[in-house]
């Protein structure tokens, strides 16, 4: 017999070898029929499977919603690739794991057909609903190494065998029966049946090229995306948000409102517009508004620098694949030959500023009444990034950070990092988001003691206590394992006008890099001290901040933002002189305003400036030139309204004001 505990503090005796599905089973009809899946221990697992030793077993139902999702679109996922083999005998799987709202799976066409395409998901979508329907049962079963190599190479799956034969040794290999017919290797876990999903609560959505193992060396598998949830309610839902989010693609509305472009002739790297520089800019100008407020001192460093830096600094060996690298020499300019001789030192595009901010506080004597020193750097940055990973404004090879480094005492950081947490705050309402905040702990590979971990590790959460943010308001959580190499770190989660989150600003607390690259300061004793270094941004990267911005307001900025804030158009030619007048009034009071004199009809140029997102059109005619007034027409507001130019002028040079410059 073992003992099995309950959440509720109760206990009960059952027989060794008694599945969780029993326990349900025993304690009620509802609650077996209810059940997914149980929690051993704290270790989430199948139902089904029979528990060996007394423990705390608490059951999984639909009400325990993040478990729930995440189980039914493992199931998805296994699913869909049992649906393509059925479908399509010859295709080989790999894996397939659940996403933030679904899953997909990696699979490689036969030999007999070409990849496969979005014309391939409505008859693959059915087959799915045909194995659920069917209420498969999934059962869990161990295999030995050598068995289970050996079932892969039989049946052709060589990417199966393969990572089957690069497993480490003693770890329990276990495969999924799909009824007595499908089988995947799996870790687990699974639900009891494929009859425990909703059939219609699933949907294929895309289809891209991927490479097996991530590696562009290897062979090209067809990557199939599924979103999946508990029922249609929640399915249908999130459909209508992809609709929404769809409007308010930064890739389209850049394009649409001509602020920037991509092309292959520089992979990663944004082709800005004068519209979209214009964003830029007005970030730029906010960003430095704030930190000159705030003590921070802006530098620049060198985009290129010796590889040995890097060796010092831990980012050649831990970063190296995402550097670009370049050869300390003359290339060869001869027609014939190698273009670079391969002996020469290397040097890299750095793909972080932290280094060289290291450098600039090495350079003289520091004492610890310099401290804390706040450096600032709008650092362009490279990051050698696969070409499949890059996503617009979001996933870039170059991109700009509103990066610093905070250079501090040990009996600083608190303080520091907590007037952070405050600065944070006041940017990120000044552009409407609302946010979460995280704690990111240790990784598993990492540099640095553990007693220095524990001490960042506290710092940083004595500082989001001390700020009043680790509450469920601020959707506070601890993150284990997700810290860097070098660091913890807080995270700021910013929740956009859709509901969608985006991991943005952080600060870290460092004792590494100090350390590896020998910087120090001269204590109130005499001695030398190690500075701690915060590592901290807000934006993150320019590039991504201004997608989601272009996502979050849909392409409409608020006055301030918008690249254009307002445009004159004239109803007929004969009040062009009057036009042209409004025209430079509002640009003398610096507004940035364009005139539209053509020879179109009014409700012609209304739909026009409308699609381009401009916030305010002024509409002039014959009377309004004699009475001195404009008639605007604001997006996203019926009708129009009639007023002075004066009263137009303070209108708008009042919603053109930045939040943080604003009375």
């Amino acid at each position: 017999m073992i003992r099995i505990t309950l959440p509720d503090g109760s206990a009960r005796e059952v027989p060794c070898g008694t599945t969780p599905a029993q326990i349900a089973a025993a304690i009620g009809p509802g609650l077996a029929k209810a059940a997914l899946a149980a929690r051993v221990d704290g270790e989430v697992r199948d139902i089904t499977r029979p528990l060996d030793a007394d423990t705390q077993l608490a059951l999984i139902t639909s009400k325990d919603e993040a478990e729930a999702l995440e189980l039914a679109r493992h199931d998805f996922a296994h699913i869909l690739a049992e649906a393509v083999q059925k479908l399509f005998p010859g295709t080989q799987i790999t894996f397939g794991p659940a996403t933030d709202d679904g899953f997909y799976y990696d699979v490689m066409a036969p030999v007999s057909r070409g990849p496969f395409t979005l014309d391939d998901l409505p008859v693959i979508e059915e087959k799915m609903r045909e194995i659920i329907r069917a209420d498969k049962p999934l059962r869990r079963e161990i295999m030995s190494r050598d068995v289970l190599i050996a079932t892969w190479a039989a049946a052709g799956e060589s990417f199966k065998a393969e990572w089957a034969r690069e497993l480490p040794d003693g770890e329990e290999l276990t495969v999924y029966w799909s009824g007595d017919d499908w089988m995947d290797m799996c870790r687990g876990p699974h639900l009891a049946s494929t009859g425990k999903l909703d059939p219609q609560a699933f949907k294929l959505t895309r289809v891209a090229g991927a490479y097996w193992r991530g590696d562009q060396n290897n062979a090209q598998l067809s990557r199939i995306y599924g979103t999946g949830w508990l029922n249609k309610k929640q399915l249908d839902a999130h459909l209508v948000r992809l609709e929404e989010a769809a409007k308010r693609d930064h890739r389209r509305l850049g394009q649409d409102m001509d602020l920037f472009h991509l092309q292959q002739e520089a992979h990663g790297s944004v082709f800005w517009h004068p519209h979209g520089f214009t964003i830029w800019r007005q970030l730029e100008s906010y960003m430095r508004r704030a930190i000159d407020a705030t003590g921070y001192q802006e530098v620049k460093t060198p985009q290129v620098m010796d590889a040995r830096q890097w060796e010092q600094s831990g980012h050649w060996g831990k970063y190296r694949e995402n550097m670009f690298v370049i050869p300390d020499e003359v290339p060869n300019v001869d027609d014939e030959g190698p273009v670079i001789s391969g002996d020469a030192d290397w040097m890299a595009l750095k793909p972080m500023n932290c280094p060289a901010h290291v450098l600039i506080f090495r350079q003289g004597i520091k004492s610890y009444r310099d401290l804390p020193l706040r450096l600032y750097e709008h650092g362009c940055c490279h990051r050698n990034e696969p070409h499949g990973a890059l996503h617009g404004l979001m996933r870039v090879r170059q991109f700009t950070q509103d990066d610093a480094h905070i250079f501090c005492r040990e009996d600083q950081i608190v303080a520091e990092v907590q007037d952070f947490c405050a600065l944070a705050d006041r940017i990120y309402k000044d552009f409407g988001f609302t946010y979460s905040i995280k704690l990111a702990l240790r990784p598993e590979k990492r540099f640095g003691s553990d007693a220095d971990w524990d001490k960042a590790e506290n710092e940083l959460r004595d500082a989001v206590v001390r700020a009043g943010l680790a509450t469920a308001e601020f959707g506070w959580e601890e993150l284990p394992g997700e810290g860097a190499f070098y660091a913890p770190k807080l995270e700021w989660h910013l929740t956009d006008a859709i509901g969608r989150t985006w991991q943005v600003g952080t600060i870290q607390s460092d004792r590494v890099l100090p350390e590896r690259l020998d910087a120090s300061y001269v204590g109130e004793d005499g001695a030398r001290h190690r500075p701690v270094m915060l590592h901290r941004a807000i934006f993150g990267s320019y590039e991504r901040f201004i997608g989601i911005l272009i996502e979050h307001y849909a392409g409409r900025f608020p006055v301030w933002l918008a690249p254009v804030q307002a445009v004159v158009a004239t109803i007929v030619s004969d009040a062009d002189g009057y036009g042209r007048a409004v025209t430079e009034r509002l640009r003398a009071a610096g507004l940035r305003v364009e005139s539209d004199f053509r020879n179109e009809k009014i409700n012609y140029k209304v739909r026009e400036h409308s699609l381009a997102k401009v916030p305010h059109l002024l509409v002039v005619g014959m009377r309004e030139a004699e009475e001195g007034k404009v008639a605007i027409r604001s997006l996203g507001s019926d009708g129009q309204r009639i007023m002075s130019l004066d009263e137009a002028v303070e209108m708008l040079t009042t919603e053109a004001t930045p939040p943080d410059l604003r009375v």
